[in-house]
């Protein structure tokens, strides 16, 4: 197979924790292509000089805040990625940084999202409408003027397209600015910013070999690709550790360790301190018993280990120029056949692989690649070619350490987090019940549900209802207050199945079969005598009414109900039974006023405490008030 097939789908797998921003200005439709182009770098140069004075102060963990212009046949925009790994704080900067420029301009219209996807909506999870969430958000929240925007669906019932969605932001005559409530919950979560992310940076002294120190000087945004190269090790890149060809030895041959103070982030400070790891042989290192100095030294021995590693495996990658892109490239071969049917390290094998790699490195990724990947080496040789020397360096005038007292009492600010969660949960689940209490009484036309309109007919309706249903392993089902649908019974497998439990029980004892009087033999000549369904029913509950009548008139069970006004004539009783054998008790019971009698004991003994009886009163909708104590 050719393989620039497959070299058509190749796409740069981006990584986890990366946030993506786009920034659409107000261009007019008839504007050419060329006056686009202008009109997007002269934006391009006012937000950067609006953003200059954050971003210089500013260090990244991982990828800094950057913006490029679009494709000149998409829609004219500005966007950008950047990859903030472990420092949430990162992101939090840019869309500080983001909302700072819509309100500089109002005319643009700004999207914000990360791996995760709409993460400004998850920030204000507790106060979004219901009809919201991942499947209906797409194209429907921007940052405009400082607020953020979200498309009802009123306007667009399905996903608009971008442009429509764009212009209805801008358009003044329609309503897309979001609750003030969401508002509130994404202002409280960049509240300080940009200012604020100068907390997430710490300031410690070291000990580095004179290079390192030259390079922090020049570059100190270098440091963070050191300390993830750090951070990241493999056996292969502990290999350059071990050796420090680099970094090591001064421009005479001589190891110069010079003492300097750095700046980084909060969550490199914790991967530079928590690791465990052994200086190098070649490396010199003080005595432990000089604690500050040790100290010192091993955290510079780590930052200089991260800085060989880096230098090392990108000139190695560089020279290659393979690294992510060949991966994607190769792995779009495999997943298209090239390798179908060859072992890897065999001949063939080899041979297709080097007719890839050919290919590659013709393509202009493969270039665009290679340049990137070794642009820290290029700009570490550039720094490292200028006259430096140690006396660069004496030490003197250092600022002072950094408390670091947040690596280890972060339990505090945690549980003040947990603690903001759970109340906004709390306040979350009262409006919605306070919601739903409201729904209640508005469907019941005020008839039953609320507390001064209490209605003893209603329970014994709802439950009535709730009987009715017919429940499966998922539990029984609730009714609803409003437009209930009836459930369907299938009468013949009730019936099918009724007749065979009652014949097994009639197997097991002559007694059983002289009180149901419907014994095997006499279930099946039932069942070629009445083959109309509606009759068997009818003759299978008679016969079951009289068994059940006649074996609980035995039993107490009958004196603790309250029963019936019977008109005039003989009660009803076993359909098979002799007048006179008849018990006159067995006069049918009023379900109802039991019912609400054994509901309204149970309620009351529950003494306002959550129970059975509120608990499913509650399920219905319906709501008991509590009971009069003065009486």
């Amino acid at each position: 197979m050719d393989p620039t097939s497959a070299f058509a789908g190749v796409r740069r797998e981006t990584p986890d924790d990366t946030l993506f921003y786009a920034i659409y200005p107000s261009l007019a439709p008839s504007l050419s292509a060329s006056d686009a182009l202008s009109a997007l770098s002269s934006l391009h140069l006012q937000l950067n000089a609006l953003f200059a004075p954050f971003l210089s102060s500013f260090l990244f963990h991982r990828d800094p805040f950057h913006l490029s212009l679009s494709a000149p046949r998409s829609l004219p925009h500005l966007h950008g990625s950047t990859h903030f790994a472990h420092s949430i704080s990162d992101e939090w900067f840019i869309v500080s940084l983001l909302f700072l420029a819509s309100r500089s301009f109002p005319d643009l219209v700004i999207r914000l999202w990360d791996s995760d996807g709409e993460f400004l909506l998850i920030e204000a999870a507790f106060s979004l409408p219901p009809w919201l969430n991942p499947d209906t958000s797409t194209n429907r929240v921007f940052v405009h003027n400082g607020q953020l925007h979200i498309i009802p669906t009123q306007l667009f019932p399905s996903t608009p397209t971008l442009p429509e969605a764009i212009e209805a932001v801008r358009n003044d005559q329609i309503d897309t600015r979001a609750s003030e409530a969401v508002q509130t919950a994404i202002q409280r979560r960049i509240q300080g910013y940009p200012d604020k992310a100068k907390e997430n940076l710490h300031r410690v002294r070291v000990r580095v070999p004179v290079k390192v120190a030259q390079v922090l000087k020049m570059e100190p945004c270098l440091i963070a690709l050191a300390v993830e190269a750090f951070y990241d090790r493999d056996v292969d890149m502990m290999k350059h550790a071990a050796e420090m060809d680099k970094f090591l030895k001064g421009t005479d041959g001589e190891i110069e360790i010079v003492r300097v103070s750095v700046t980084v982030t909060r969550a490199m400070y914790g991967q530079l301190v928590q690791q465990s790891f052994q200086a190098p042989r070649c490396y010199p290192m003080p005595s432990r018993e000089d604690r500050t100095a040790y100290t010192e030294a091993e955290l510079g021995m780590k930052i200089a280990c991260g800085f060989e590693m880096l230098y090392q495996e990108r000139l190695r990658a560089g020279q290659e120029g393979k690294g992510a892109t060949w991966e994607a490239f190769k792995k779009s071969l495999e997943q298209s056949g090239c390798f179908d049917g060859l072992l890897p390290g065999s001949q063939e094998y080899k041979r297709v692989l080097e007719e890839a790699s050919t290919y590659y490195k013709s393509t202009s990724l493969f270039s665009r690649t290679r340049e990137i990947t070794s642009a820290p080496v290029r700009r570490i040789d550039e720094i490292l070619s200028l006259p430096y020397s140690a006396e660069d360096f004496n030490g003197a005038g250092l600022p002072p350490n950094d408390d670091e007292s947040w690596l280890y009492d972060g339990e505090d600010e945690l549980n003040s987090a947990i603690l903001e969660r759970e109340k906004e949960m709390l306040e979350y689940e009262s409006k919605k019940k306070q919601k739903n209490v409201k729904q209640v009484g508005d469907d019941a036309g005020g008839s039953s549900s609320l507390p001064n309109e209490f209605n003893l007919g209603d329970i014994a309706a709802s439950m009535q209802e709730f009987v009715r249903k017919v429940s499966s392993f998922e539990g029984a089902e609730v009714p609803d207050n409003s437009n209930s649908k009836d459930v369907q019974l299938d009468a013949d497998q009730f019936f099918k199945a009724m007749e065979s439990v009652l014949n097994r029980h009639g197997d097991d004892g002559e007694d059983s079969n002289s009180e149901m009087d419907f014994d095997e033999s006499e279930g099946s000549d039932f069942d070629e005598e009445h083959g109309d369904d509606e009759e068997m029913g009818d003759m299978f509950m008679q016969s079951y009414s009289d068994v059940l009548n006649k074996e609980l008139s035995s039993t107490s069970i009958k004196k603790s109900f309250v029963r019936a006004e019977q008109p005039n004539g003989p009660a009803e009783g076993p359909s098979n039974a002799r007048a006179e054998d008849v018990d006159e008790d067995l006069t049918p019971v009023d379900v109802d006023f039991n019912l609400m009698q054994s509901l309204l004991d149970s309620f009351s003994s529950q003494q306002g405490l959550p129970g059975p009886a509120s608990n499913l009163l509650g399920l219905m909708g319906l709501k008991v008030p509590p009971p009069n104590k003065d009486k």
